[in-house]
């Protein structure tokens, strides 16, 4: 819990899309675990976790496409402030987030109380919503396939050099 309040202060000492693109995963993937630990299932973290890496994909396949191949540097001296902090609030905390009896795991005891119930989407009144959204998105994404020129390639245009072929001195007779 402490660290998906700490993780977003990272995004401060990074310069790189790429390292960026990895702290939003890890980020989702701490909230899907969490959201799917507060449910009954994991079916709404499940959904959850994979509209985020799909969003994630489309940034990206757009920041390879721009970004010029820069070298990855990872600076000791920055992302030592972070765990400094995180330290520095166990140690004032009393280490109360390292024992078990935490907020998550009294969530977790009393699941009854603190459950969503999704069943509601699913039932008649909302059933056919669900369905329209369905077939919204899947012919959008039709759509959108079928905008995107497949003949033209990739999003990054790359030109080949054709190369006139001339006897090397190896193949010569002499």
């Amino acid at each position: 819990m402490m660290m998906l309040m700490i993780s977003p202060s990272l995004i401060i000492f990074i310069n790189h899309p790429l390292s960026m693109g990895i702290l939003i995963l890890v980020q989702t993937i701490m909230i899907s675990v969490s959201l799917g630990f507060m449910n009954l299932n994991f079916w709404f973290s499940y959904i959850f976790l994979l509209i985020m890496i799909g969003g994630l994909l489309i940034i990206f396949i757009y920041m390879t496409s721009i970004a010029s191949n820069e070298k990855f540097s990872f600076n000791i001296k920055l992302m030592s402030i972070p765990v400094m902090v995180i330290i520095l609030y166990l140690w004032l905390e009393n280490f109360e987030y390292l024992k078990f009896n935490n907020e998550m795991m009294l969530m977790m005891n009393n699941k009854k109380m603190f459950l969503f119930n999704f069943s509601k989407f699913f039932n008649f009144p909302l059933l056919k919503i669900m369905f329209m959204i369905i077939i919204y998105l899947l012919i959008s994404m039709i759509v959108v396939i079928k905008i995107s020129k497949t003949n033209k390639g990739t999003l990054r245009q790359i030109f080949y050099e054709k190369t006139i072929t001339k006897k090397s001195c190896y193949n010569q007779n002499y």
